[in-house]
């Protein structure tokens, strides 16, 4: 599998493995089964794998150094998130988890994007994992958050970069236009884009992949599949749109741009995976796994072959902007 890199980022696997599933995100998943997901992808050729405490009140982390253990730490990058605390709640422990999580409420999250709560939180993520560093740290979702993410946590991060404690900082969000302020105003090395560079939703390119491109700052795209309606050959009845049900109007694009798919011998999810790859900033396209048979498959979609007339023809029936076709060339294998 090939690697791609930026300035200070380390060497990813264009495709990475998402580990919100490995916390049980919206239903249960047996450790077995994610045990399974883990390995599957490694086998696959992926190593690049991004998890975060918020995934399942730290299981996700837990799971993945499990599954990890025993491997050459020099051979994969790990990546997790900061600005969410995981304080100790016993009074809830009885009640379900009410962050889209199957798991019990033992823990409440807290924001915190200051040097204590940074610092706090990377210790306690590598407890749960196991590990002794991780590659690259994300500010998670700091969209209410900006001036003290933007300062304190950054600086932060920064810090721990300089102190040689992790290699690359960055920020992850579902929104372009903050992660875009982040590029312009400060000295990190990497965004985590989610569901805003897709087959269906194109704002990354209006500013941010253009100005990350020009500030050496690499790109990781995330929730390629917009949380479902692209996951499928044909979009499926009560597909969601960013976990919420699709409209029809979105569900009749992504249907116009499967019947393209099909008439150049592709899928739309393997489309959905090559389209942000395309563009030559992006480093790492991130998908979930919830056992091993997902995994096998997000490795085969990735390597099937998208012909770059396929980009032509959904440019040319206004489904694509102009701006983002071929960069590199085109056709992917």
């Amino acid at each position: 599998m090939r690697t791609r890199s930026s300035a200070r980022l380390p060497e990813l696997t264009e495709l990475g493995l998402g580990a919100a599933q490995l916390g049980n995100l919206a239903r249960m998943t047996s450790d077995e089964d994610a045990r399974g997901a883990v390995d599957a992808a490694w086998e696959s050729g992926v190593r690049y794998f991004d998890t975060a405490p918020h995934y399942g009140l730290g299981l996700s982390e837990r799971r993945l150094g499990s599954a990890l253990a025993g491997r050459c730490r020099d051979e994969f990058v790990v990546s997790t998130k900061v600005g969410r605390l995981l304080e100790p709640s016993p009074e809830t422990a009885h009640l379900q988890d009410d962050g889209g999580f199957a798991v019990p409420a033992a823990f409440r999250r807290s924001w915190d994007f200051s040097r204590d709560g940074i610092l706090r939180s990377l210790e306690s993520s590598l407890d749960r994992l196991g590990l002794d560093r991780v590659d690259v740290v994300y500010l998670h979702d700091p969209d209410h958050h900006w001036v003290e993410a933007s300062t304190t946590g950054v600086d932060a991060l920064v810090e721990l970069r300089e102190q040689g404690v992790v290699k690359a900082v960055g920020a992850g969000m579902n929104q372009a236009a903050m992660l875009t302020e982040f590029v312009r105003r400060c000295d990190i090395d990497v965004v985590m884009v989610a569901g805003r560079h897709t087959l269906l939703d194109h704002s990354a390119q209006d500013e941010l992949l253009p100005l990350a491109q020009e500030r050496g700052v690499g790109v990781v795209a995330a929730a390629v599949y917009n949380s479902g309606l692209l996951a499928a050959p044909r979009p499926p009845a009560g597909a969601t749109y960013d976990y919420q049900p699709a409209s029809h109007e979105l569900t009749v694009r992504a249907a116009a741009i499967a019947d393209v798919c099909e008439r150049h011998g592709t899928s739309l999810p393997e489309a959905a995976i090559a389209y942000p790859l395309l563009h030559p900033g992006v480093t790492s396209v991130v998908l979930g796994a919830r056992d091993a048979g997902q995994s096998r498959t997000n490795a085969d979609r990735l390597a099937a072959v998208v012909p770059a007339a396929l980009w032509a023809e959904l440019v040319a029936l206004g489904l694509l902007p102009h701006a983002t076709v071929t960069p590199t060339g085109g056709e992917r294998r």
